[in-house]
């Protein structure tokens, strides 16, 4: 059995996060937290209080195209800190621009997932997702 995990969701769209949230947290056990935050400062706010509590979390999931603050920038400011560029950030974003890719993994991500149009296609992806990284993946809790 995997170790409960604490995940944040970075994403400005209601419908994507409510299929995500649903399939990550059929995992039950495994899930410690799952936050949900709707714009790239609210991450990084949220991450700041996170921080101050000692609760960080595990694994972040993270949209490109978010308001406030889009989610390289955010990638950036994570993995350039010293305590959070431990966290896996997973992109999960639209975009499957080739500058977007290389922009990413060049910023640290620890992967990078395009989603899908079609809405059975992205439950498909989300359930992938949650099965290996919340399933088989390990993560080095901070």
């Amino acid at each position: 059995m995997t170790a409960s995990l604490s995940v944040l969701l970075v994403e400005d769209d209601a419908a994507h996060a409510e299929i995500t949230r649903r399939n990550i947290e059929e995992l039950g056990e495994s899930l410690r937290s799952f936050v949900h935050v709707k714009d790239g400062q609210a991450a990084l706010d949220h991450l700041e209080a996170s921080r101050a509590s000692g609760e960080l979390p595990d694994i972040i999931l993270l949209d490109l195209r978010l308001p406030r603050l889009d989610g390289l920038e955010v990638l950036a400011r994570v993995k350039s800190d010293r305590e959070l560029k431990r966290i896996t950030v997973i992109v999960l974003t639209t975009s499957d621009a080739e500058q977007d890719v290389a922009s990413a993994y060049e910023r640290g991500a620890n992967s990078y997932l395009v989603k899908p149009l079609d809405h059975a296609q992205y439950r498909a992806l989300t359930r992938t997702l949650s099965s290996y990284w919340f399933g088989f993946n390990r993560v080095a809790h901070s």
